[in-house]
């Protein structure tokens, strides 16, 4: 007997703010933001923030009044602390559910088919909640429903509302149909700005008015994706739980640079650093790469400075995962595009054209060989710089690198760097 589809969609609570307050019990009821790159935008809140009417993506000097007024804490973007609290938080789920769909940095779907004669789904959310809480000390909201799009709605419930206690079980159909005449339709999952417009304007306003739309009315007058979509908000599930990643078809290592770069060697030394980073994401994906572009360009907001921008692709004879031949195809690369006299605010690199670690068949006139001992070479490098222990690097990426981002706030990477380990005193 198949079981009808069943999603829990577990969501962590204002996590990069939530992260930066877990190792600092003195500003557990502090107001906290998180900055973008280079310390531009607010791009996370705690709470507290929200309350003092932050908003999401302000730049952060239009609310320095409201910092200085009430202490709110800023910090830089941390990325590695970020991403360590999600694997734990991702490997905690792991434990208390069949399949487990990572979504996002902060999100998670899980597999539930079949729990329903087994336990009571709202007393399982509550136990998720604590568990995450006990095992790794972040907060998160549960929302659980018979698909993945009202599971979507359930959480935003468990988060809206406190009375809910952190999880809303929607698996009812009456209670699915009065919380989505409570949402406007730009709450539904997918449904951006574009289509709300257009579903406002034919008179959709709300979730549920969407649901009870013509599926087929719903697909000419958008795509197929929207009628999927109505599908899902009446309970029938269209969008299965992906337990497998699907392979990257592209790999992008790109910032914008702390100061300007106007020195050749100090812009080689940034596409270097690109280039090792999207090489080092490339191995983790046990894939090989042939094709790389580099692009370079000024900023387009300074009409006092000339603008200019370019970029340039090239491939390798083999595809290869080790970031010396890369970084020997930016370099010529690099020198093709670059131009004296210029104030570049940014720069990056992309690998494409991927192929599985070791499946390429080289053609009968292939003349290139891979480097001998290549694939040891860089698993020790990604080992060491793994390790929290020290850090490898090569030449080209410089000593220095004064165009490194801003990031004049950041905290400690408590759990991925021994040096930054809390000491108790």
């Amino acid at each position: 007997m198949t079981t009808s589809p069943l999603f829990a969609l577990v969501d962590c609570n204002n996590f990069y703010a939530s992260c930066e307050k877990l190792f600092r019990p003195d500003i557990t009821h502090r107001p906290v933001v998180v900055l973008s790159n280079n310390d531009g935008c607010v791009v996370a809140r705690s709470k507290e923030a929200k309350a003092l009417g932050i908003k999401m993506g302000v730049p952060v000097f239009q609310v320095k009044p409201l910092i200085e007024q009430y202490r709110v804490l800023v910090f830089s973007s941390n990325y590695a602390l970020y991403a360590d609290m999600s694997a734990r938080v991702m490997t905690t789920l792991e434990h208390l559910a069949p399949r487990v769909e990572v979504y996002s940095i902060d999100e998670s779907f899980l597999d539930l088919s079949g729990m329903t004669q087994l336990t009571d789904l709202t007393a399982y959310g509550l136990s998720v909640k604590q568990q995450i809480q006990n095992w790794v000390g972040l907060t998160v909201c549960v929302g659980i429903a018979p698909s993945k799009t009202l599971a979507k709605l359930a959480n935003h419930a468990a988060k809206t509302w406190p009375a809910t206690q952190g999880v809303v079980d929607l698996t009812n159909k009456i209670r699915q149909r009065k919380l989505m005449a409570l949402l406007p339709v730009n709450e539904v999952w997918g449904v951006g700005r574009k289509i709300t417009e257009r579903l406002n304007a034919m008179g959709i306003s709300t979730a549920l008015q969407l649901a009870d739309a013509c599926p087929k009315y719903i697909r000419k007058q958008f795509s197929v994706v929207l009628e999927r979509t109505v599908h899902e908000l009446n309970g029938t599930s269209c969008l299965d739980l992906e337990t497998i990643t699907a392979p990257k078809k592209q790999i992008i290592s790109s910032r914008s640079f702390g100061e300007r770069i106007t020195d050749y060697d100090e812009m080689h030394q940034a596409i270097c650093e690109y280039v090792c980073r999207a090489c080092e994401k490339l191995r983790l994906e046990k894939q090989e790469a042939k094709l790389l572009s580099v692009f370079i360009r000024t900023s387009p907001f300074h009409p006092k400075n000339p603008y200019y921008s370019n970029q340039r692709s090239a491939s390798l004879v083999l595809p290869s995962q080790d970031s010396r031949d890369f970084i020997e195809l930016a370099s010529r690369l690099l020198r093709h595009i670059w131009k004296d006299g210029y104030r570049y605010a940014k720069a990056g690199v992309m690998l494409t054209d991927f192929y599985p670690s070791g499946i390429y068949q080289p053609s009968l006139f292939d003349e290139a060989a891979a480097k001998p001992g290549s694939k040891a070479l860089m698993k020790v490098l990604d080992h060491i710089n793994h390790s929290g222990k020290g850090k490898l690097w090569f030449a080209g990426q410089g000593m220095q690198q004064r165009w490194q981002m801003k990031r004049e706030k950041l905290s400690p990477a408590y759990t991925t760097r021994w040096s930054d380990l809390p000491i108790a005193k």
